[in-house]
């Protein structure tokens, strides 16, 4: 017999997986999750390990970016003493604790703004170079940890300068909320920086001593296991195809606290950053206020395994008794033919096409025996329930199999509208949108404080072949930007880097540092625009991409974010959308209306749980800050469904159609495969064997399977060509001749 076909494969096949499903069934939904923390909880916190690791990187990278082009671009012109460098740079960038310009041959100090560089660990003689030297960390006596960049100021037959600029490991714009602490850790596990962590000279009692002691020691102890974490290799630290952030994160739970942890990795695999090659990871630890029991009883579980079984064991049952003995019987009895064993009658089925089969054989028996196809009279026609064919019996298993896997699909285990969903999450979400907010509106300032950079650099002797090799400088080392152009006081384009610009003419000059145009296009063209001094009002303007915008705001677990502007139409997002599209409800409308409400001096980021029309989380983020781009009045707004998230009881309501889909799965694929392999070879079966009965000797029977089927029809075939036989070795019975008419004997006529 056939592996694939026959009978016995898709019965075996079906009550194995019955049985195996069965089982599972019982353990998993039978099991009862112990009090502890969602996983949603710690995934989460994951994820803003991993925001916190993207923006420290994002920083430190773009505070090396500054020193090493300012120093580019003041090399580039006339030379300038070590305080104008300083004062032009510190009025650009507002980001360094401390400033300073030394001259590497002989050390000496020649400019200083700010705090002191720690420069006596610092061997300046090895920081020659034509690429300059690499940024370096160095901890200070207080503990303190500074990252030190630097840039070459080299000029024609002047003594060759370095620019060093010092900065601390705090993280730019990162919300914490309320119970929430985060730090900078080295490779070894030691803490360099954190925020959030309350120190013990503010406990206001023995109480509060207590607590800061715990939370302390519970966040070195986080420290130190992300650090070793954080040596494996990005690629195994995940699960097989679950992608992601490009370095190592996780999360960790501790007795009181959960937290998340991220190295500081390139934005996409495979790239190198400074920030990346400092061997830094991130840690985010936030108290476990709510617990999470028991999402059902052990009961469910069995009770689900024990009816599968029932139900399964009477499926089986049926296709054993009404598919696999009668078709057996049926080829045995064939058989007994094929040999010769005609003295007993063939024992029929009941049922469908097995039951017009066996009446084919008795009747092929009897005319074995030498009855004439006529006198075995014609095939029965079956009624009431021996109508009832194969494909009827397959349908009432897997109405049986069905009535078990339905329920679990649509009716067991549903998380409605009122799922406890944890409070951590909605707090997660507006703390990490609100530190998205912050990132796009730093992104704006330092676009704008880039071209204004720049502009200064410019000034009014640099021609216009000088200001196309600045502008291509500039373009090649920003990805936010799409075209980079110079202007003179009526819109016309001296020098221009990158794509075509999108602004016509008349509005390329503004007084307005950042603006958002293209309103009723397709597509929002954000402006950023700074005037060179010395030229009469001409300026340098600077045309962002929108795919800059929507990188920014790509992150995990958010769900669906949106930039809106101040008239709550879509800027960019993480998913598509079209150009100044309205939000899609009216409560996300609502609540970004909220959040920019001032609460005292600025606006505050809002989270809310929404449980009409399916439950759901979102937040609004205004842009809340310092800097040219809070004039925009844009806010980030995010919202995604619970029931993606690693709540207990969506848990359990997917293991439950998991479950369902299971069952439902394999009762398709195994009698689907009866069907096939069975019920329609064994309906064209009955129609050759009843035509053959009655006396169509001319057909040949080919079996298309090896399996019982199969031998069935091949039994046929010996059958029929016995008929053959048997009417050729009969003799032929030639009629008696008619006898022939004689001619009457001619009238005799008389003459009288």
């Amino acid at each position: 017999m056939s592996l694939i076909g026959g009978i016995r494969p898709p019965i075996a096949v079906l009550a194995a997986l019955l049985l195996t499903l069965a089982g599972i069934t019982a353990l998993v939904l039978g099991r009862v999750e112990d009090a502890g923390v969602p996983k949603a909880v710690l995934t989460s916190q994951q994820h803003f390990a991993e925001d916190g690791a993207v923006a420290l990187r994002a920083s430190i990278d773009e505070s090396v970016t500054d020193v090493t082009r300012s120093a580019a671009l003041f090399s580039a012109g006339q030379p300038v003493s070590g305080d104008a460098v300083l004062d032009k740079l510190g009025s650009t960038y507002q980001k360094w604790m401390g400033t300073t310009v030394v001259d590497i041959r002989t050390g000496k100090l020649v400019a200083a703004r700010g705090e002191t560089v720690p420069l006596t660990s610092v061997d300046l003689s090895s920081l020659k170079g034509e690429d300059g030297p690499t940024p370096r960390m160095l901890r200070l006596r207080n503990g303190e940890v500074r990252l030190l960049s630097f840039g070459l100021l080299t000029w024609p037959g002047k003594p060759q300068l370095l620019l060093v600029a010092s900065r601390n490991l705090k993280f730019p714009g990162i919300s914490l909320g309320q119970f929430r602490s985060i730090a900078v850790v080295d490779s070894e596990g030691a803490i360099l920086s954190s925020d959030g962590t309350a120190e013990p000279e503010s406990a206001r009692g023995s109480t509060d001593r207590k607590d800061i002691k715990a939370s302390t020691k519970e966040l070195t102890d986080f420290a130190q296991r992300a650090a070793r974490k954080a040596q494996q290799d990005p690629r195994g630290s995940k699960e097989p195809g679950s992608g992601g952030y490009p370095g190592v994160s996780g999360s960790l739970l501790g007795d009181r606290s959960v937290a998340g942890y991220a190295t500081l990795a390139a934005a996409d695999p495979g790239d190198t950053t400074t920030a990346g090659g400092l061997g830094l990871s991130v840690v985010a630890m936030v108290k476990v206020t709510e617990r999470s029991g028991g999402t059902q009883s052990p009961v469910f579980g069995l009770a689900a395994g024990g009816a599968l079984l029932l139900v399964g064991a009477l499926a089986v049952a049926v296709l054993l008794g009404t598919v696999q003995r009668p078709l057996i019987r049926l080829f045995l009895e064939s058989r007994r033919l094929t040999r010769g064993d005609l003295t007993r009658p063939v024992t029929v089925p009941g049922y469908g096409e097995a039951h017009r089969i066996g009446g084919a054989l008795e009747r092929l028996r009897r005319q074995l025996l030498g009855e004439s196809a006529e006198a075995t009279g014609p095939a029965e026609r079956p009624s009431g329930l021996r109508r009832v064919g194969t494909p009827a019996l397959l349908a009432v298993c897997a109405v049986l199999l069905l009535a078990w896997s339905a329920p679990l699909m649509l009716l067991f285990n549903r998380a409605d509208n009122t799922a406890d969903v944890p409070r951590q999450l909605v707090n997660d979400q507006r703390e990490r949108t609100d530190t998205l907010s912050d990132r796009v509106r730093r992104a704006l300032n330092e676009g704008d404080a880039d071209l204004q950079s720049v502009a200064s650099l410019i000034g009014d002797k640099t021609s216009p072949e000088a200001m196309a090799e600045v502008l291509a400088h500039t373009y090649n080392e920003n990805r936010r930007y799409r075209s980079l152009y110079v202007v003179d006081p009526h819109g016309e384009i001296q020098a221009r880097e990158g794509k075509e610009p999108k602004v016509i003419k008349s509005d390329r000059v503004s007084g307005r540092p950042l603006r958002l145009l293209g309103r009723g296009g397709k597509e929002p063209v954000v402006v950023a625009a700074a005037e060179i001094p010395g030229r009469n009002g001409a300026q340098l303007v600077g045309e962002f991409r929108v795919e800059f915008f929507n990188a920014l705001v790509t992150r995990p677990g958010l769900g669906v974010v949106r930039i809106v502007d101040d008239r709550h139409r879509i800027i960019a997002g993480n998913t598509g959308f079209l150009a100044f599209q309205s939000l899609p409800d009216q409560h996300l409308k609502d609540l970004v209306a909220a959040g920019a409400q001032r609460l005292g001096k600025k606006p505050r980021p809002s989270g809310v749980l929404y449980r009409d029309n399916g439950v759901r989380i979102a937040a609004a983020a205004p842009f809340s800050g310092s800097g040219s781009a809070e004039s925009l009045h844009w806010s980030v707004v995010s919202w995604q469904p619970t029931g993606r998230l690693a709540i207990p009881e969506y848990d359990a309501q997917n293991r439950t159609v998991l479950a369902g889909l299971l069952g439902a799965a394999a009762a398709v694929a195994c009698l689907g495969w009866l069907h096939i392999v069975v019920a329609r070879p064994l309906s064209t079966l009955a129609d050759r064997a009843e035509a053959l009965a009655a006396g169509d000797r001319k057909p040949v029977l080919f079996p298309q399977h090896h399996d019982e089927v199969g031998a069935v029809t091949r039994s046929l075939e010996l059958i029929r060509q016995q008929l053959q036989d048997q009417n050729r070795r009969q003799p032929r019975r030639t009629p008696s001749p008619q006898p022939t008419a004689q001619p009457s004997p001619p009238e005799q006529y008389t003459r009288n």
